[in-house]
C-alpha cells in the first residue's frame, strides 16, 4: 500500500490534467459524440476534470473509510491551495458523474499495464448490503443480483479481473452476481490484448472456454477436481498456479484498503464512481504484489524469488 503523501496527489494531478486537455481536444472534434439535434449549454465547471479525477482517487489510498468525512475534512481544511476552487460536498457528489467516460478512458489508457505472457484471472464478490436487508434494499433494485461465492452467499456483483505477473492489472469487467465466472461474454471482456498462459482456480475449468481461448492464442490453466484424470503439467505451470495469491492480494487490497465494498451507497452511479476511483487508485500504488522470476537457459528450470 501506498500512503497518500503531496507528491502523490501531484503525481496523480499530472497524469490525469495532461490526459484530460488531451480528451478535451478530441472531444472537441465532436466525431464520437452523438448528436441529438438540442441546443446545450457549454459553461464550464469550477473544478476541472482532471481536480476531480485526483480527489476521486486519493480517496481510494485507506486514510480514510467515509468519502464524506476525507472530502470535508482533509480535502476541504488540508488541500486548500492545492484544489482551491473546491465546491461544496452536496455538489461534488452531483457532477462526479460528469468525468464518468473520461475517468474510464484514462484507466484503459494509462492505469492498465501490459501483458507479459503471464496473466492471472479472478474475480471477487462485491456486496451491497447485508443478507438480512436484501428485501428492504432500494438502491441497486433490479440491477444487483444474488450470487454465491466460497464465502456464502451475498447480494451485490462480481469484480473479475486480470493481472501480470507485475501486479498491474490488465483489465476488469462488473457483473451481476449470479452470472458464471466461466461466462463467455466476460471472457470477451477480459482476453483483450492477452496472449500467452492464463492462470486460475478450480472455478474455471470448462473445455468450452479452454478451446474458445485457446483459439485467440491463450492457454488457459487450472488445476484439477479430485474427481477428475490427472494430467500432465509442466514443472514451471505448477509453479505459477501456486502463485495465484498475487490476484488475490490485488482482491484484498482494492476491498480493504480501497474501499470497493460497503453498503453506503445511494446511488448506483456513485458505486460505479467508488469503483472506478479505486482502480486508479490502485494502479498508482508504489508497491504491488508481485512474481519476481529468472529462467536458467542451460538448464530451462523456473526459480521464484
Amino acid at each position: 500500500m501506498s500512503l497518500l503523501t503531496l507528491d502523490k496527489v501531484t503525481e496523480i494531478f499530472c497524469i490525469a490534467d495532461d490526459f484530460c486537455k488531451e480528451y478535451a481536444l478530441e472531444a472537441q472534434k465532436g466525431d464520437f459524440l452523438i448528436d441529438d439535434g438540442r441546443k446545450h449549454r457549454n459553461r464550464p465547471c469550477a473544478m476541472s476534470d482532471s481536480e476531480i479525477i485526483t480527489i476521486l482517487s486519493c480517496f481510494h489510498f485507506g486514510t480514510f473509510k467515509n468519502f464524506k468525512h476525507y472530502y470535508l475534512f482533509h480535502v476541504g481544511a488540508h488541500m486548500r491551495d492545492e484544489f482551491p476552487t473546491q465546491l461544496s460536498y452536496n455538489r461534488f457528489i452531483e457532477i462526479e458523474h460528469r468525468v464518468a467516460i473520461p475517468l474510464m478512458l484514462f484507466i484503459k489508457l494509462i492505469c492498465f499495464g501490459e501483458c507479459t505472457g503471464i496473466t492471472f484471472v479472478d474475480s471477487t464478490k462485491i456486496a451491497v448490503c447485508h443478507n438480512k436487508r436484501i428485501y428492504r434494499n432500494k438502491v441497486f433494485k433490479g440491477v444487483a443480483e444474488r450470487g454465491k461465492s466460497t464465502m456464502g452467499w451475498f447480494y451485490g456483483f462480481k469484480l473479475h479481473l486480470v493481472c501480470n505477473d507485475k501486479g498491474e492489472l490488465l483489465n476488469f469487467c462488473l457483473t451481476k452476481g449470479n452470472v458464471d465466472d466461466r461466462d463467455e461474454r466476460v471472457f470477451g471482456v477480459l482476453s483483450q490484448n492477452i496472449f500467452g498462459k492464463l492462470y486460475a482456480d478450480k472455478g474455471y475449468i470448462s473445455g468450452k472456454l479452454f478451446d474458445m481461448l485457446f483459439t485467440d492464442g491463450i492457454h488457459l490453466v487450472t488445476g484439477i477436481r479430485s474427481n477428475m484424470k490427472n494430467k500432465l503439467m509442466s514443472m514451471r505451470d505448477k509453479i505459477l498456479l501456486r502463485k495465484r495469491s498475487v490476484i488475490e492480494t490485488i482482491n484484498d487490497e482494492l476491498k480493504n484498503i480501497c474501499q470497493v465494498e460497503h453498503s453506503r451507497h445511494r446511488s448506483v452511479t456513485n458505486f460505479l464512481m467508488n469503483l472506478l476511483g479505486a482502480i486508479v487508485a490502485y494502479s498508482f500504488f508504489d508497491k504491488k504484489p508481485a512474481i519476481k522470476f529468472e529462467v536458467e537457459e542451460a538448464h530451462g528450470q523456473l526459480c521464484l524469488f
